[in-house]
């Protein structure tokens, strides 16, 4: 899976129609509702858009037939490998009709190809690790965080000394379980998050 490292724009003339895609990373509906606001353009024909958001997405076709706008924009964005990417396309009608064929054509392959030249960064998958340290260790704990592009979500005190719970990338984990106990001479007792 991949995400945008910044925002993407491409425009496209077919058939004297302007299609203008871009493509901006989000972390929350809100997020993807804010740019669809911002990035919408009123004096424009059509402002279609579709987003994905982990197992959350939502498209609109705003005024073009059902199914030939928002769905073939969340295809482009599913068809890529893309999460957390909304995408918004701006239509100036140039006097030509396309057809519904068409249509599914020019809204899918100009944010296909937007996203294609788009800037991109994979996905790391991360889970959270919480366990506890005596406060002995601790001090230890913070060089190993960032040593090895750990965040840390919590740190709290326990009777026992001090809980920690770092986010930490998946095919990671098993080794920071090993650097952490090896640390702290199995003092280490790892826990729920």
């Amino acid at each position: 899976m991949y995400s945008l490292c910044g925002e993407a724009t491409l425009r496209v003339e077919i058939k004297k129609s302007i299609f203008i895609a871009t493509c901006v990373p989000i972390a929350s509906e809100d997020d993807a509702k804010a740019a669809i606001a911002r990035l919408s353009d009123l004096s424009a024909t059509h402002n279609c858009w579709a987003y994905r958001l982990g197992a959350v997405y939502r498209f609109n076709d705003d005024g073009e037939p059902g199914g030939s706008a928002g769905r073939p924009i969340l295809a482009a964005i599913d068809g890529q490998s893309y999460d957390g990417v909304c995408a918004l396309v701006v239509r100036h009608f140039g006097g030509i009709k396309l057809g519904v064929g068409g249509l599914v054509r020019a809204y899918g392959n100009t944010v296909a190809e937007c996203l294609r030249c788009a800037p991109k960064k994979p996905i790391i998958a991360k889970s959270p690790l919480a366990f506890e340290v005596p406060f002995a260790d601790a001090y230890s704990i913070y060089g190993i965080i960032g040593q090895n592009q750990c965040t840390k979500l919590d740190e709290s005190y326990t009777e026992r000394g001090s809980r920690f719970v770092l986010l930490v990338e998946d095919d990671k984990i098993d080794d920071i379980r090993r650097i952490l106990t090896d640390a702290t001479a199995g003092r280490v007792e790892f826990c729920e998050p």
